[in-house]
């Protein structure tokens, strides 16, 4: 090996071009990676002083449309008669009175305030109006919309909210969750530490990745205190595993509202808060900011709605099967309210109040059957289901159940 190293370094010594050669290339490489790295650096500050520019030349603005479209024009910039030139080719694709506080809007301006185009976009379109030369120009651009399936499932630590918000769902979505239950699960007393959740559900969405619409295929609560609890969407209704309605007479709650809790319940000798003597307690108080919003536990009719003494401002709601549901110290009544209104369940009826002999905001919450108080909380009444899968559906139901059940266990 040392004669071969000895004889390469004498045939260096008397070959100078190769000599030199070899001196050169490092150099040549090192120059060629300078000039390559100049060159990129160079093209990046050229690109940076297009995008800056860019955001220069031209001046954004966008938002929802919780104000008639006018109005962030004009906020823009754009006087009257222009706006109301915008409006107006706009509405010949989009009537105006169609728009939504949901729906969003993006307006481009010049770098010297001049409008440039304006997009509107409403459900699974967007609407536009360009400024081409003199003249405007409206049309619709429809939104390519696709569908896949999703799934969730989780333990609560503290919260059901809480362990879902971690998991990465939206309120609006957990709201939803929450609401399929409404008539098996109080989640205001009924949730623990422990308790189990899944959740499969179909969504749509663009190329962009933006979700449009969620819809609850099946779903399923485990906890100790509120049992094993199935929901299977079918025809547009919820199931639970037995082919039942899981909508029943009565929701297990007045008030939905997360965070609620019971400061007195049923009792036929508890000592008056106020008066300091023992005397029935023949409802539930359910400990609430004042103006959560109260609502109908089952569909029926308004009666004796307005001041009765210690419960303040009061309201009765009779039922079928001479059911009567009792709501006082309330802070104010619904839009509409009024004797002999017929409600649905899980309208909002009233708000939470502190009115009459009330020691702070509080819902007292009672009811009764052929005039006889009952305590809600623990009646097997309340949980009643209506109606269940008619026998000429019930293989079509099993299949789907079979299927969406296999979903929740694996999440897949």
């Amino acid at each position: 090996m040392k004669d071969i190293w000895g004889k390469f370094k004498e045939y260096i010594k008397t070959h100078k071009t190769v000599r030199d050669l070899l001196l050169y290339i490092p150099l040549f490489l090192v120059v060629c990676f300078a000039v390559n790295y100049a060159i990129r650096k160079h093209k990046a500050e050229i690109e940076e002083i297009e995008r800056a520019r860019q955001e220069l030349s031209f001046k954004k603005y966008e938002g929802n449309l919780s104000k008639h479209l006018s109005i962030p024009l004009q906020e823009a910039g754009i006087s009257k008669e222009k706006t109301h030139q915008i409006v107006n080719k706009l509405d010949t694709v989009l009537k105006m009175n169609r728009l939504a506080p949901r729906d969003t809007y993006l307006l481009t301006l010049d770098e010297d305030g001049n409008f440039k185009m304006i997009v509107v976009t409403k459900d699974f379109s967007r609407y536009y109006v360009v400024q081409d030369g003199e003249d405007l120009v409206a049309g619709i651009v429809d939104i390519t919309v696709d569908t896949r399936e999703r799934f969730a499932k989780g333990d609560i630590d503290s919260t059901l909210f809480g362990a879902m918000q971690a998991d990465g769902l939206k309120p609006s979505f957990i709201l939803d969750f929450t609401d399929v239950f409404s008539w098996a699960v109080d989640f205001n007393t009924e949730t623990r530490q422990g308790d189990k959740y899944s959740i499969l559900w179909e969504e749509d969405y663009t190329s962009t990745g933006a979700t449009l619409n969620e819809r609850i295929l099946a779903a399923y609560y485990e906890g100790s205190a509120a049992g094993k609890n199935y929901a299977i969407r079918f025809e547009d209704e919820f199931y639970d595993e037995d082919g039942k309605f899981t909508k029943k007479m009565f929701l297990k709650s007045p008030i939905s509202v997360r965070g609620v809790r019971i400061s007195s319940r049923f009792s036929t000798g508890r000592m008056h808060p106020i008066l300091r003597i023992k005397r029935p307690h023949l409802g539930i108080d359910f400990a609430a900011p004042a103006g959560t919003p109260v609502e109908a536990v089952a569909d029926g009719v308004v009666h004796a709605k307005g001041w009765k003494g210690g419960f303040g401002n009061y309201m009765e709601v009779y039922h079928p099967n001479n059911y009567v549901t009792c709501y006082g110290h309330l802070k104010g009544y619904a839009k509409g309210i009024a004797d002999g209104v017929k409600v649905k369940q899980g309208q909002t009826i009233a708000y939470v109040g502190s009115t009459g002999l009330s020691t702070g905001p509080h819902l007292d919450f009672r009811i009764r059957q052929n005039g006889k108080y009952f305590d809600f909380l623990s009646s097997k009444k309340r949980s009643s289901a209506v109606r269940e899968i008619p026998a000429s559906k019930k293989e079509e139901f099993n299949k789907i159940r079979d299927k969406y059940l296999e979903r929740l266990k694996n999440g897949k």
